[in-house]
């Protein structure tokens, strides 16, 4: 396990204000943890109680199963506040995909956020939702076409779209072999639907194309 650092150099903040929770406004800005590439952030079965808010790099959420599979349920991006649970423990883990900077912000014990919780909790549900929708398709290309779709979405709609996880993150999110991930990406590629720009990122040629196939 690696250990993070806390940075206490003011930066300027990259996380536009319209995306932080409403329930951060009053908290004064904390100091960046840094956590590098697959360091543990915290643990299933942790005591909860703070809300983290990704400033850079990207993050995975995820459980062990029984049998040892890894199943990532979500991925958080630069500007998204991951941490919510509806009582004090934590039950997945979350792990830093590559370098990482997190505020974490914790609220004294005994305080009423709840109603401000409230839209977190919906938008946590909302994107529960989404992805069990897309784990009960079929066809893989639809599925990878939903979560390259999704994380155009996240990124600003631009063609070019970050993918910060490796092919076998993807997988384990999707209910897909790291094999049957690539092999979509090379098919999506040789259609002419995207461009493979290197092992992180691509541009979607196709807009319209990806879109419904992900439908």
């Amino acid at each position: 396990m690696y250990a993070h650092t806390t940075s206490t150099i003011s930066l300027p903040p990259h996380v536009p204000q319209s995306s932080v929770p409403a329930v951060l406004d009053s908290v004064p800005l904390q100091p960046i943890n840094f956590y590098p590439a697959g360091s543990e952030i915290y643990a299933q079965g942790e005591k909860a109680g703070a809300l983290y808010q990704v400033e850079f790099g990207a993050v995975r959420i995820y459980r062990l199963l029984a049998d040892g599979r890894r199943q990532i349920s979500a991925f958080h991006l630069a500007g998204e506040t991951f941490g919510f649970e509806a009582d004090a423990t934590h039950h997945f883990f979350a792990e830093a995909i590559n370098a990482t900077g997190i505020r974490v912000y914790r609220f004294a014990a005994g305080a009423d956020v709840s109603r401000q919780l409230l839209p977190l909790a919906l938008k946590g549900l909302t994107r529960a939702q989404e992805h069990l929708l897309v784990l009960g398709r079929q066809n893989a290309i639809e599925r990878v076409a939903a979560f390259l779709v999704d994380m155009a979405e996240r990124q600003g709609g631009l063609r070019q779209v970050d993918l910060p996880m490796s092919r076998a993150d993807i997988g384990d999110y999707l209910g897909l072999t790291i094999e049957t991930v690539s092999r979509v990406f090379t098919r999506l590629k040789d259609k002419g639907v995207i461009r493979l720009l290197n092992l992180r990122s691509i541009e979607i040629v196709k807009q319209d194309a990806l879109q419904y196939m992900s439908e």
